[in-house]
């Protein structure tokens, strides 16, 4: 494995690195500030756009978008990951784009869906968002035990039930809602839909207030007969492979683990940097236990870089890494928290203020261990996979 960062991926770092200090990092802060999400309005969503960013993978109905270069590779994707959660984590999650969903789309939507709902996304006019909503009050990390309802009525189908803390919901175009045919059914039963802003039925938004990542919404939200055509089953209405829904919300999931890890990573190394700032500032540098915390902090940092990037090297050549996902997530998690609460430590009664960057990326990366797969789940997968149980 060489994990060597070469010309382009610098040039793309070093962009990074200047939008997160001039962008994401005041916007993150002025949200934590305000304890609520920028609005869609706000300037630095239009900054973005402005800078041709948000946009679609999708290449367009003939494939004659006009040439965005060579596709990222999953390592340089991380390393962005991780470049962007160490300016704001929160900022990156509240960014225009189709966001989670586009995977979904990519690979299993008809043509027809692609030009409807990426369409938009080619060349964005203005800030747009898409969603996914999975999780329910009743299923969080069980997802085969999610409730909502589709039904077939007529030529389109009638969606009943409710989801919870679904990012950006309540200003997206649209939502692909993860619904059942048959909660009796299990996983085989799971189709996704989609559901268009303003649609009769949809509604009962409510933003959920958060410990950390206040710069983007976290919303709950109900599906009371709610009416969608025919067209926005995901896929059309062909026949689906038993649990086919099922496993492409999963792989999802699978492919957002490493990028979580990634943004653990980065959270915990702004950590380290503003420890070690206020070390030299405090000159306590020549304190053994003051070093000792930092030296844990850049140790075990390092170990879960390594572990994120070799999930992504299987990636980039196409072998299987559900198992070296699910490690990464489940280490990089735990050591963000880590070096966050080293850093609080450190820092000792200026952290209660609350004004301090340490305090608020202590409150933003527990977050970590719990969005697309807890840390339990992702042990639970690594074990099952020891003693040769299916996943």
């Amino acid at each position: 494995m060489d994990f060597g960062i070469d010309e382009p991926t610098r040039e793309l770092l070093a962009d990074a690195r200047q939008i997160g200090r001039t962008e994401a990092r005041p916007a993150g802060l002025e949200a934590d500030r305000n304890g609520a999400p920028l609005p869609p309005d706000h300037g630095y969503f239009t900054r973005f756009v402005a800078r041709g960013d948000g946009r679609t993978r999708w290449p367009g109905p003939e494939g004659d978008r006009r040439e965005q270069g060579p596709r990222r590779t999953t390592v340089q994707s991380l390393l962005l990951a991780e470049e962007g959660a160490y300016w704001d984590r929160g900022i990156g999650v509240a960014n225009p784009g189709v966001g989670l969903p586009e995977g979904n789309v990519l690979g299993m939507g008809t043509e027809e869906q692609k030009q409807r709902f990426l369409g938009a996304f080619l060349e964005l006019d203005r800030p747009r968002w898409a969603c996914f909503a999975m999780t329910e009050p009743g299923a969080g990390s069980d997802a085969a035990a999610i409730r909502t309802q589709a039904r077939k009525d007529g030529d389109g189908w009638i969606l009943n039930g409710a989801k919870c803390f679904i990012g950006n919901a309540s200003r997206s175009d649209w939502i692909l809602v993860q619904a059942t045919l048959d909660p009796t059914k299990g996983r085989a039963a799971q189709r996704a839909f989609f559901v268009e802003r303003d649609t009769p039925g949809l509604g009962g938004f409510k933003i959920e207030k958060k410990m950390g990542l206040k710069a983007y919404e976290s919303t709950s939200f109900l599906l009371d007969d709610c009416r969608v055509p025919a067209s926005h089953l995901l896929g059309g209405e062909k026949p689906h492979e038993g649990k086919a829904g099922f496993k492409t919300a999963m792989r999802t999931f699978n492919a957002g683990r490493p990028v979580i890890a990634a943004n653990a990573v980065g959270i915990g190394r702004a950590a380290l940097d503003e420890a070690l700032a206020f070390a030299r500032t405090h000159e306590r540098t020549g304190d053994a236990r003051v070093r000792d915390r930092l030296e844990a902090m850049a140790r075990k940092l390092r170990m879960a870089r390594l572990m994120c990037l070799r999930a992504g090297w299987l990636a980039d050549r196409e072998q299987p890494n559900l198992v070296e996902a699910s490690m990464s997530k489940a280490i990089a998690a735990q050591v963000g928290q880590e070096a966050t609460t080293l850093g609080m430590e450190l820092i000792g009664t200026v952290g209660a203020r609350g004004d301090h960057l340490i305090e608020k990326l202590y409150r933003d990366v527990k977050a970590m261990d719990i969005v697309e797969g807890t840390g339990q789940v992702q042990r639970m997968i690594i074990s099952r996979s020891l003693v040769q149980l299916p996943r």
